[in-house]
């Protein structure tokens, strides 16, 4: 019995078990893999625009789970999403939450969310116009930061005598189908800014461009308000990932 049992723990120590093997498989992380397939490692070596987009989130969310690496957890958000990264940008933190992605929690969503904002600014950034000339001017810059937003935003910019942007800031969130905007407030601020025009913009989540009713007597009340005050509103654009729509350039204000 006893040279049994040496005879087993020789053994053991020769010839990894099933579960030794199914141990190291699942312990196998990024670090294992070759240099040039490390997320972190390509891209110092060959660009950030080497890299997938699955492996872009990788190196945002640092880590994986003992069973997924941080390059498949990617691959996992951005499937839920229908790898479409303007999905994934649209995502607010909790959302991400939501998903219950196994190794993906609040502070790796978090990273994510606050890593494709920069990208968000960036791009509205470059589309941003200091004198407004047209409604593409405005367009553009909205739809940049807002098209993608899950829910809807109404958002007020205030100009002066030469038309240059003075303010623009977010008045009311809604959800998925619409937000309510207080005349009374984005008056009051435009007096506060001393301005003299005022461009109105939401978005619409769904995509789809066309103003409702609502949208038209909502525009029409704020335009009344305005004129006590002989501020004028300019236009009221509506942005969607498709494109853009303005009042002013339909004839409808």
């Amino acid at each position: 019995m006893v040279l049994n049992i040496n005879l087993f723990v020789v053994l053991r120590k020769k010839v990894p078990t099933l579960y030794n093997y199914q141990h190291n498989e699942q312990m196998s992380t990024i670090k294992d893999w070759a240099e040039d397939d490390r997320p972190r490692e390509k891209l110092m070596v060959k660009g950030a625009h080497s890299l997938s987009n699955s492996e872009l989130i990788a190196i945002l969310i640092h880590n994986g789970t003992v069973d997924k690496s941080a390059v498949d957890l990617g691959k996992e958000l951005l499937s839920r999403c229908n790898n479409d990264l303007k999905h994934v940008a649209s995502l607010s933190y909790k959302e991400i939450v939501e998903l219950k992605i196994k190794g993906l929690g609040p502070a790796k969503a978090i990273g994510i969310v606050a890593a494709l904002e920069l990208g968000v600014r960036r791009n509205a950034t470059e589309q941003k116009k200091d004198i407004i000339t047209k409604s593409k001017d405005i367009a553009l810059f909205m739809q940049a930061q807002f098209a993608y937003k899950s829910h809807e935003l109404f958002i007020a910019v205030y100009l002066n005598n030469a038309h240059k942007i003075l303010h623009h800031e977010i008045i009311s969130e809604g959800g998925m189908t619409g937000t309510v905007a207080d005349p009374r407030i984005i008056i009051k601020k435009a007096l506060a800014y001393n301005a003299i025009f005022i461009i109105l913009c939401h978005n619409h989540p769904s995509g789809n461009l066309k103003p409702s009713k609502a949208d038209e007597s909502l525009t029409k009340k704020i335009n009344d308000a305005a004129i006590l005050f002989d501020i004028k509103v300019l236009d009221h654009i509506i942005v969607s990932s498709e494109g853009y729509f303005s009042f002013a350039d339909e004839g409808l204000i």
